[in-house]
């Protein structure tokens, strides 16, 4: 009876020392497009919040060469850049860099009266807007003959955007069709073609737009040169006087956890090799320009910023 005691004694020992060893390899990973929580950096882990059509790009791209590069381990979280400055404003999320594509984006964040969030942030690269198609729609035929925004017209046409207060896009596109109703003479265009802004029929989150398309959900949406060029979506880039581009810019949070890996991450992005990958992924490079306080960029910054310039 003792020793049968003992030993169930011992058994539950061993549970009881096996369970912290569980809990801590419970992954720290934050999902694509999750929910808002903070997130510590304290594991060496850089956090890069960016701009939601980026996606390809960073999670099979610029992560995986930085990490091969580096050693320090790359997690992204995707979503509309307003949304993101949304949730950093109210300490919903917490980062180490920030990708968004939009300067204006970056302003909501300066300031003590806006947190004082960011300090500094660079433009970096660009991307137009352009109307990309599901070449198995219905409408794919129409597209490749007639006007794009007689095709958006058409009864049945199911239409993606993201939202205009969430994400540069969703405005983007709004400004877009309403410069497009007055060029073609069509003073409902806007209202035929997107309805209301925050029309539910059409809008999206900007990280799930492009599955959306691809998967057949939606014949037509509104996406940046990187996406249709990346992921070989056929697209048409509207006239010349209908243009709008996202303009990405960068920056390391003041209240990065990891300022180190933040620093070593921005170095990478703006190097030969990083502008390189953006190149290869179709996103126009630019000279990159500064806003905000220059006196703060980290040192190895400046350097690459100073290189690429030349």
């Amino acid at each position: 009876m003792i020793r049968k005691l003992l030993a169930s004694l011992v058994a539950i020992a061993g549970i009881v020392t096996a369970v912290p060893a569980f809990a801590q390899s419970a992954p720290k990973e934050v999902p694509l497009g999750g929910s808002p929580k903070q997130v510590p950096s304290g594991d060496g882990t850089v956090n890069v919040l960016y701009a939601g059509s980026l996606v390809n790009l960073m999670e099979r791209s610029i992560g995986p060469a930085f990490e091969k590069a580096t050693g320090q381990q790359f997690r992204g979280y995707a979503a509309g850049s307003n949304k993101i400055a949304n949730e950093i404003k109210g300490k919903l999320r917490r980062g180490d860099v920030f990708i968004s594509a939009s300067p204006k984006v970056n302003s909501s964040l300066m300031g003590q009266a806006n947190g004082d969030h960011v300090t500094w942030y660079v433009n970096f690269a660009e991307s137009p807007l352009m109307i990309g198609y599901n070449p198995r729609s219905r409408f794919a035929a129409q597209f490749r003959s007639k006007r794009w925004d007689q095709v958006l017209q058409e009864p049945g046409i199911r239409i993606g955007r993201t939202d205009p207060k969430l994400d540069p896009k969703g405005a983007f596109t709004v400004e877009m069709m309403t410069k497009a109703a007055g060029l073609y003479q069509q003073p409902d265009l806007v209202e035929k073609t997107l309805g209301a802004p925050d029309n539910p029929e059409q809008v999206l989150p900007e990280e799930t737009l492009v599955g959306r398309l691809q998967s057949g959900q939606l014949d037509a949406g509104f996406f940046y040169s990187t996406e249709t060029s990346d992921l070989k979506i056929p697209a048409l880039r509207p006239a010349p006087e209908l243009q709008v581009k996202a303009s990405y810019t960068l920056t390391i949070l003041n209240d990065a956890p990891n300022r180190s890996g933040a620093v070593s991450f921005v170095d990478f992005l703006l190097s030969e090799q990083g502008r390189a990958l953006l190149r290869q992924h179709g996103v126009d490079v630019v000279k990159p320009s500064v806003s905000g306080s220059a006196q703060a960029i980290p040192p190895s910054v400046q350097a690459v910023l100073d290189a690429a310039a030349q």
